[in-house]
């Protein structure tokens, strides 16, 4: 196995295409990665674990959108003030806080969000949050540069300093590491609140935050097999919403 570092730019394609592989398995990366060209047209094996999808590759992934929905429907939303934690939103990583009305319409159009999984998850945030009676224009969202937990625990302070009130407030972070960060925040502010993650890691669980599982070991093991030009069945892996371990002790949902 070798294991080569990209950049997402231009300088990568030849150190990809003279490896001396026989196929290829690549990490979640923005849509316009010259690298998917470049291994498509290899004429070697190739998977992507996440996305983006691209005519050659295999994607390997779950329905993130599907998923992001379920987790944010199972916080009590129309009771409270929903916020998100968002990942990188352009090749930049720029950060900040936006409103909904900021976002692209198309969240799932890579032109429009290069990232899939960032795209993905945000509109099915959207979906749960229109549902559940929320102008999505006005929900708030911070969008953070890596997926650190220290930045979850500076974005979800910010997000509080913008909301008026001690009401209730939903949380909803794009990865356990960001939502136990957040955690940290709100219990340093007292304010009631309502978490959910994603890796569905013990630590996220036994601290009250709702999460998504969708095993990145079986993902990889399906990207492996792909590679190596084996058939596998479906290219979605199975999910599901994991809920806090004191409201419900070995209970899970997909």
């Amino acid at each position: 196995m070798v294991l080569i570092p990209t950049r997402g730019d231009a300088t990568d394609v030849d150190r990809v295409l003279t490896a001396a592989v026989d196929g290829y398995v690549l990490w979640t990366t923005v849509a316009d990665d010259p690298v998917l060209a470049a291994v498509a047209s290899s004429g070697r094996p190739a998977a992507i674990q996440g996305g983006p999808a691209y005519p050659g590759l295999v994607r390997i992934g779950p329905d993130d959108r599907t998923a992001a929905a379920a987790v944010a429907a199972a916080t009590p939303l129309a009771e409270a003030t929903p916020v998100i934690i968002s990942f990188p939103l352009d090749r930049r990583r720029t950060s900040g806080i936006l409103r909904g009305h900021d976002l692209p319409v198309d969240l799932m159009d890579p032109q429009a969000v290069p990232f899939p999984v960032t795209g993905a998850r945000l509109a099915g945030y959207r979906d749960a949050l229109t549902e559940a009676g929320h102008d999505w224009g006005d929900v708030r969202i911070a969008v953070v540069e890596r997926n650190q937990r220290v930045l979850g625990e500076d974005a979800a302070a910010a997000l509080l300093r913008t909301l008026e009130g001690s009401g209730p407030v939903v949380v909803l972070a794009m990865s356990d590491e960001l939502a136990l960060g957040a955690h940290s925040a709100m219990d340093r502010t007292q304010r009631q609140a309502g978490l959910t993650g994603w890796d569905g890691t013990r630590e996220a669980t036994t601290s009250g935050i709702w999460s998504i599982a969708a095993s990145l070991r079986e993902q990889g093991r399906a990207c492996a097999r792909a590679a190596l030009s084996r058939d596998i069945e479906g290219h979605q892996v199975p999910w599901s919403v994991v809920a806090p371990e004191f409201l419900h002790p070995d209970t899970t949902a997909s």
